[in-house]
């Protein structure tokens, strides 16, 4: 579904990702992880293209990303994004959040549109929200909410960048049990997050970013076992132990 090779992005004269080359099939779920400032969430934005790259190949569904002929608003259509900021609309109801991009971009009808909407709210468990506005719920649900937004366009991958960053502890859980039921439904995921409860518990590769390099892409159960590198070890030892 993903297929990433030999990336490279660079922000003047830094390179921010080096010759980075991994993939992410079919319903396939890969969560991203590294120290900050390693390059994980450029390398999920240049995925959609969010971020322009330098060098490198990536495709999506068989669609080049970086050729200048792919239409990018199209592509991005298909491959759903959820921020650390939820990047909700704060003057459109929850409702209209998630009708204004299947009716304006898809054409779907506004009754359609809303059906599919309340739907997707009562899987994330939200659908008695559906007609207040983004500051009346918390954070979790507003990123609960943004992630149905992101289903809404009917996805053929999903693309998370530090979900639950801008979270507090006890909302965590609440869009890590929406994420985790995705994964169970078949969906093509590629997440970056610290969360490597949820990481063991769902992913099936784990890809450890350092230095803008992929140190690390293999099976989960290897990456939290005894072979895993020294590098990966020291990373994981500060994460797991809070």
């Amino acid at each position: 579904m993903i297929d990433i090779r030999n990336l490279t992005k660079r922000y003047g004269s830094t390179a921010v990702l080096k010759d980075c080359s991994t993939h992410v099939a079919k319903g396939e779920v890969v969560v991203v992880c590294g120290p900050s400032g390693s390059g994980k969430s450029t390398l999920i934005k240049c995925v959609n293209a969010l971020e322009p790259f330098e060098a490198g190949t990536i495709m999506v569904d068989g669609i080049s990303v970086g050729d200048p002929a792919t239409d990018l608003p199209s592509l991005r259509a298909r491959v759903g994004m959820v921020f650390q900021n939820f990047e909700l609309f704060p003057h459109l109801k929850i409702i209209e959040n998630l009708t204004l991009a299947p009716e304006k971009v898809l054409g779907r009808s506004p009754d359609f549109a809303r059906r599919k909407g309340l739907d997707l709210l009562d899987r994330v468990g939200l659908a008695a929200h559906a007609r207040k506005y983004p500051g009346q719920l918390s954070g979790g649900q507003q990123q609960r909410v943004a992630i149905a937004r992101a289903l809404a366009m009917d996805p053929l991958a999903m693309l998370f960048d530090e979900p639950t960053s801008a979270l507090d502890p006890e909302m965590i859980s609440e869009v890590l049990d929406v994420m985790t039921a995705l994964a169970r439904d078949g969906m093509t995921m590629m997440c970056v997050t610290h969360e490597m409860g949820f990481a063991r518990r769902v992913a099936h590769r784990v890809i450890f970013i350092d230095g803008g390099t992929i140190a690390e892409d293999r099976p989960a159960a290897e990456f939290f076992g005894d072979t895993a590198s020294p590098r990966a070890k020291s990373f994981l030892s500060r994460i797991l132990q809070h």
